[in-house]
């Protein structure tokens, strides 16, 4: 099946046209989470048939070039005959995709195929225009390759999670279809009238040898904390009105003292949040004798201005991430063909690693925030635990303990896995990024973090409760509804589904959706 016979199955499905220039963002979480169909400029067919005839060209030369007419890695000095060439390219593959453990999940799968697929129709790997072409119908077809979660160092590639989508190209291996169903990928492409790939000399090299599996996931994990990081904006302010907090020190004019964009934007969020709130208008005046909240409710915004000035440094290495062809060798456009480092994945390991770090620390303001709310002693009259009956209940005691156990496991996976580096092939690859790992562990934290935010959610709309009949804002009223059942006072019930249900609320953007539903949209990251 051509490309243009795929995407004609679903004319009103999105598409995304690659080839024109750099995907944005929008176009690799598209494809990879929301099945927007692909579209490849006929320019970048062109271009990739030019880079081509180079690669051709250097095949008839007597002379060794890697990736071309000579093995791999440790095995770069080894000349390879024409007549055994093809060979190469089949047995790199299927030598490289050594993947072992649980599946990645699809959508990572689907970014880091479209992100190779970028790659190559850069023009820079020397790969023909139907191997392109190949890589479109499978993702239009929602043919998903089985990846496994160990293989990737972050260096020369994410070479087993690539090889594997490769093998899938050459109908070999194991695949998902559209439905989840998992068969050979031969029965795959048949039933999508795609014709495996016969690979040509560099083009195995060409379609392992890249950083996208890690940039894949930095974009998707981009993408959530933009959610949730205006969310724990939210929770925030919910917990400085439960707690009878002021907003006093969201002002703009003392913001504008240190003036971190991120903070500013925090701040004026939980300034717009708490407005009209009838809490905080409660202890406003002279008779209220405290001067200060605790750090975790005062601070709210330098913790979560902080995470968001992280994001924009990492949306800036992405950004320069996705206007890159990452290959090696590469086809120069003065049409040289040169060996690189451009592999490494450093550049995103690192801003991987200072995510999951911001994002622990984000998690724990917030657990800190749902103990204070538990503690009689901190809670400025609240039950303990905010139970109904005390002694008979316990309120939302374990609820903490759970909240506790996810900052606890979140503050182990901020450890930087770029630190660590181990050699490979030989010692010719002897310092890798880890850059796979990073990625793998942010993802696991970022879902740690929706769930704390969802505790909080619970537990400061049970706080409100418990202040009637004084009145939250109508941003907080909103948050609090969705929660309503859950976070009513009374006696004790099955807590895990509640809380799985908060945390959704707050993954999905429910939450976001109904403050912003009351007072328009707030600063996103």
């Amino acid at each position: 099946m051509t490309l243009l016979d795929v995407a004609s199955i679903n004319p009103a499905a999105p598409t995304v046209t690659l080839g024109s220039g750099a995907p944005s963002p929008a176009d690799v979480v598209g494809v990879a989470r929301h099945e927007a169909r692909l579209v490849i400029d006929p320019a970048a067919l062109e271009a990739m048939a030019a880079s081509r005839a180079v690669i051709e060209a250097l095949a008839a030369d007597p002379q060794p070039h890697y990736g071309v007419s000579t093995g791999f890695g440790a095995l770069a000095t080894t000349f390879i005959d024409s007549d055994r060439r093809r060979q190469l390219q089949l047995s790199l593959v299927r030598s490289h995709a050594a993947g072992s453990g649980p599946e990645v999940e699809r959508e990572v799968i689907r970014a880091l195929t479209m992100l190779r697929l970028s790659t190559l129709l850069t023009g820079r790997t020397g790969a023909r225009p139907v191997v392109a072409e190949t890589y479109a119908a499978m993702l239009n077809a929602g043919i998903t390759p089985v990846v496994h979660e160990y293989g990737s160092l972050g260096c020369s590639g994410d070479l087993a999670p690539l090889s594997h989508v490769a093998l899938a190209a050459i109908g070999e291996g194991q695949v998902r279809d559209g439905y989840g169903y998992l068969m050979d990928a031969a029965t795959a492409l048949k039933a999508a009238e795609i014709e495996p790939l016969a690979l040509e000399e560099k083009e195995g090299l060409a379609l392992i040898n890249g950083t996208d599996g890690m940039l894949g996931q930095l974009l998707l994990a981009l993408t959530d904390l933009d959610r949730l990081v205006t969310t724990a904006d939210v929770t925030a302010a919910m917990s400085v009105e439960s707690l009878l907090g002021t907003d006093a020190p969201f002002a703009e004019d003392l913001q504008a003292l240190r003036p971190h964009p991120g903070i500013g934007a925090s701040a004026h969020n939980l300034t717009r949040i708490l407005e009209g709130s009838g809490i905080v208008a409660s202890h406003r005046g002279p008779e209220c004798t405290r001067v200060q909240d605790a750090y975790s409710l005062r601070c709210a915004p330098q913790v979560a201005g902080a995470v968001r000035d992280t994001m924009a440094h990492a949306w800036l290495v992405a950004s320069r991430e996705l206007a890159s062809a990452v290959d090696n060798p590469v086809v120069t456009p003065d049409g040289r063909v040169e060996s690189n480092g451009s592999f490494h994945g450093a550049p995103v390991a690192y801003v991987l690693d200072f995510l999951a770090i911001a994002v622990a620390d984000l998690a724990s303001m917030a657990e800190r925030r749902i103990d204070r709310m538990l503690d009689p002693s901190r809670n400025h009259g609240l039950t303990p635990f905010l139970a109904h009956e005390v002694g008979v209940d316990s309120g939302l005691m374990i609820a903490q303990y759970t909240a506790a156990g996810i900052v606890s496991e979140l503050k182990r996976l901020a450890v930087p896995a770029s630190a660590d580096s181990i050699p490979s092939s030989a010692m010719q690859e002897d310092h890798v990024s880890m850059g796979w790992h990073a990625a793998r562990k942010l993802r696991t934290a970022i879902d740690g973090l929706a769930r704390v935010l969802g505790i909080e959610l619970l537990a400061a709309s049970r706080a409100q409760a418990l202040r009637a009949p004084l009145e939250p804002s109508p941003a907080t009223a909103a948050a609090s509804a969705l929660v309503a059942e859950a976070a009513a006072p009374g006696a004790d019930r099955f807590l895990a589904p509640e809380i799985d249900a908060a945390a959704t609320a707050v993954r999905e953007g429910h939450v976001l959706a109904a403050v912003e539903s009351r007072i328009g949209r707030l600063a996103h990251a």
